[in-house]
């Protein structure tokens, strides 16, 4: 897989886990956890795209 294609898919990833962490918070019955869980996933999927851009220039 060419480092544009997976660089495409981790945004799009975070793209995702952006909304999905809206929708959690939208909800009042949705426990912390999970929020703290996707911000974190999120973060991750951020310090790869950072790792993936930095190799690309």
């Amino acid at each position: 897989m060419s480092p544009e294609i997976n660089l495409a898919d981790l945004e799009a990833q975070h793209r995702a886990l952006e909304r999905e962490i809206s929708d959690a918070m939208k909800h009042p019955s949705t426990d912390d956890v999970i929020i703290v869980e996707l911000k974190r996933r999120k973060l991750h999927v951020k310090d790869e795209m950072s790792r993936l851009r930095h190799r690309l220039h």
